[in-house]
């Protein structure tokens, strides 16, 4: 699904106004069938018939669009009540003009007054709440003791489902930010196309259930969209094709390096996960004071033991040589999982992401390896290299997340380095180095666990292994981990899952895909 920025949509507005003059008060009744309907489907048994609902407008056309909304609903049978946050003298035109409508069916807009009992009740015992108080313009932050501010803090007490229109009221529609203070909806019925901000960030969590209403803007005035969500279908044809009669040798060789004592969990766990996403054949490179632990392990991939330094039980230079040679005759390298934190481990990832033309998934300490060495990436600019970093190692490598906009971090780190970057964290961020962004939909709290990225690096670098771009090796392999995880969750709850049950889930998670007509 398509996600839209707020300049882009200002300019299909201008243009289906100017254009295709299609009267902006028209747009304004269209968004609105879509708020009331919303409404009422939420009311008891779906009737408006004595029941109550809370209008809370602002000045602008978004205050316009609740107004709307508010008459047909009263036209219901529902009871009513709109309360102006903003200020009378400041509705724009279609708000001024839907008032008057609204009050030829005898129903006024009310001031809001944060200190009237009377208003506070009323909304307290609405079985509905309406947010139509700022669209996607807002961008200044809303004061939490201000007279907005109280609104929204009196919207988010009540115990009646909040809907709001276009966007919750505080949410930066661009980024997902909280500018100050915003609305929490249980519903978002948003015009025309899926906002950005309702994708990432808090914004994300406030949204609610997201349904898209057209406005009947003509189909063929479309945006140009750099961002949109990952969904089944995404990952349906992102999969690279399995030939009836392929033998193993068809489906790609990963060679995953990591590992180190007290971390043998984090290179099993990628090698299993990268067998269970179809790779015809895994090696995986560890320390040879751990190899016999990961010889009784792994039953399906094929591990082998490495040199390390001298004395110590992690991976240093004298591996480089038969790692290369290994790599020599495999098509993908996934480094990092459990390699540890070392100087011996960063001159020898450093080497190896300098040394190998091979496309790689950057991991956990592999991305580690890279602080204070940023220049090796830089000079893969001209291969495939995937990082797949939560927001500490982001930072570590030189990411910058202060602004609170994840989609422009990740895009301005994938471009200044000529990587595909996977941002993880709530709606895990993919962004390849032309800017494109895709944003995970899957997922739960219990993939917080220590393991649950080295499964998701095990997906990734299979999905690429079998020939699959890196952008839709990336984007795909991170719905299927979030999917695989839901699974999980579902059968074992958040709290009791663990990365090994994500990996057991893996094969449900792609029949679902693939079964999917």
């Amino acid at each position: 699904m398509k996600l839209a920025t707020t300049a882009e949509m200002k300019e299909l507005d201008r243009r289906a106004i100017e254009e295709r003059h299609i009267p902006s008060i028209d747009l304004m009744d269209r968004a609105a069938e879509g708020m009331a309907q919303a409404v009422l489907r939420l009311l008891p048994g779906r009737s408006g018939k004595h029941c109550r609902v809370s209008v809370f407008c602002g000045a602008g056309n978004n205050g316009g669009d609740g107004i709307a909304a508010a008459r047909l609903l009263f036209l219901e049978g529902v009871r009513v009540r709109i309360f102006l946050v903003g200020d009378y003298e400041k509705l724009t035109p279609d708000a001024l003009e839907e008032t008057r409508r609204l009050s030829e069916c005898g129903v006024e807009l009310e001031p809001y007054d944060p200190e009237n009992l009377d208003q506070s009740a009323w909304a307290r015992g609405s079985h509905v709440l309406v947010d139509a108080i700022f669209g996607v313009g807002l961008s200044r932050e809303i004061a939490p003791e201000s007279r907005i501010g109280r609104a929204i803090r009196l919207m988010n007490e009540c115990p009646g489902a909040v809907v709001a229109a276009d966007i919750a009221s505080g949410v930066e529609a661009d980024t997902g930010r909280v500018l100050g203070c915003a609305v929490k909806a249980d519903k978002t019925i948003t015009f025309t196309y899926k906002k950005a901000g309702q994708a990432v960030g808090d914004g994300s969590l406030l949204s609610g259930d997201v349904r898209v209403w057209d406005i009947a803007i003509p189909k063929d005035l479309h945006i140009t969209s750099r961002a949109q969500t990952v969904e089944s279908d995404f990952v349906r044809d992102a999969l690279p094709p399995r030939k009836p009669d392929g033998h193993k040798g068809d489906f790609g060789k990963l060679l995953v390096i990591g590992g180190a004592e007290g971390y043998t969990g984090a290179p099993y766990l990628t090698v299993s996960a990268a067998v269970r996403s179809g790779c015809g054949l895994v090696y995986l490179g560890v320390p040879e004071s751990i190899w016999a632990v990961e010889a009784v392990k792994c039953v399906s991939a094929m591990p082998f033991p490495l040199s390390g330094k001298l004395g110590t039980s992690c991976l240093g230079p004298k591996a480089l040589a038969a790692i290369l040679e290994k790599l020599a005759s495999c098509d993908v390298l996934a480094l990092g999982p459990g390699l540890g934190r070392s100087g011996q481990t960063t001159r020898l990832a450093c080497d190896l992401l300098l040394q190998t033309e091979k496309p790689v998934v950057l991991d956990a300490d592999g991305i580690n390896a890279l602080e204070g060495h940023i220049d090796v990436l830089d000079a893969r600019r001209d291969r495939v290299t995937i990082l797949t970093p939560h927001d500490g190692e982001f930072a570590r490598v030189g990411g910058d997340l202060s602004g609170g906009d994840r989609l422009k971090a990740a895009r301005d780190f994938a471009a200044a380095h000529g990587c595909t970057l996977v941002l993880k964290g709530h709606r895990t961020v993919t962004v390849g180095p032309e800017g494109n962004a895709l944003v995970n939909t899957t997922g739960n709290s219990g993939l917080a666990k220590g393991g649950s990225g080295d499964v998701l690096t095990g997906v990734i670098a299979s999905l690429l292994a079998q020939g699959a771009t890196p952008i839709r090796a990336a984007a795909a392999g991170v719905w299927l981990h979030g999917r695989a995880g839901d699974l999980a969750a579902e059968e074992l709850t958040a709290y009791g899952m663990t990365p090994e049950d994500v990996v057991r889930h893996l094969p449900r998670a792609f029949l679902e895909v693939t079964s999917e007509k």
